[in-house]
């Protein structure tokens, strides 16, 4: 198993050509993208083995997301294959002082429809050493909090260092949940948060659940990273 394993949705980008308005002309540039498969993938190109955890549909779309995840050397063992549909979102690329604009289509998508007891932790972990999650899927349904809360739980009880990225999305909040809701338990079994001034704002994530841990865990960080540079610091061997 790989020592690096990320776990979220990977979806079909629809963007479109250069710096044009959503079908200014009636064309899209399609690829694959999404947080967790996005660090995954990076972590292949840095020579580190990396594994990325998800569920997507038995189709020909969902075997071009696997394909283009391999292309990368990431390990796709352990992604599921149910439900039937991968999320899309349509992204408008802006210019000058006209901000870039996303659309989501990803209701009801594989990884929205899975939960508790869907993937193996036990195997998954046997031979992990870091983990990776972001503040992204526990926003897209009660099946997918409740599944985000089972990995990083599991991952602590095979001692596998976890680190989350808060990613504050608002227009995914849409089931019944708020971000501090959920957010606030899921940072307890974290060891490195990722977040912006507006991720601690809008999640409201309270400190004391964050360090509540420590003691028991030994040091925990947070990085702060700009609003407007969300990059990941370098990643050193461990």
């Amino acid at each position: 198993m790989s020592k690096f394993v990320s776990l979220g949705e990977i979806m079909l980008r629809l963007k479109t050509p250069v710096h044009e308005r959503f079908f200014q002309s009636p064309a899209f540039e399609a690829t694959f993208g999404g947080g967790e498969a996005n660090v995954a993938v990076s972590l292949s190109n840095y020579g580190f083995d990396a594994a990325f955890v998800s569920a997507l549909p038995a189709n020909d779309i969902g075997d071009a997301a696997l394909r283009e995840l391999r292309r990368f050397g990431v390990d796709v063992s352990h992604v599921r294959r149910s439900g039937s549909r991968v999320g899309i979102y349509f992204l408008e690329t802006g210019s000058n002082q006209r901000a870039s604009k996303v659309v989501y289509d990803r209701a009801n998508a594989s990884i929205a429809e899975a939960g508790p007891g869907d993937f193996d932790w036990k195997a998954i972990f046997s031979d992990a050493k870091w983990f990776h999650i972001t503040g992204i899927t526990p926003a897209l349904s009660q099946s997918a909090a409740d599944l985000s809360l089972e990995a990083v739980k599991a991952a602590k009880a095979a001692g596998v260092t976890v680190s989350c990225d808060f990613n504050y999305r608002g227009k995914l909040w849409k089931y019944g949940k708020t971000a501090p809701e959920v957010m606030n338990e899921l940072v307890k079994y974290v060891d490195v948060g990722i977040a912006n001034e507006e991720d601690c704002q809008k999640e409201h994530v309270d400190d004391r659940r964050y360090t509540q841990g420590v003691k028991e865990r030994g040091p925990q960080r947070l990085v702060g990273v700009p609003a407007r540079r969300r990059r990941l610091p370098p990643v050193a061997p461990l």
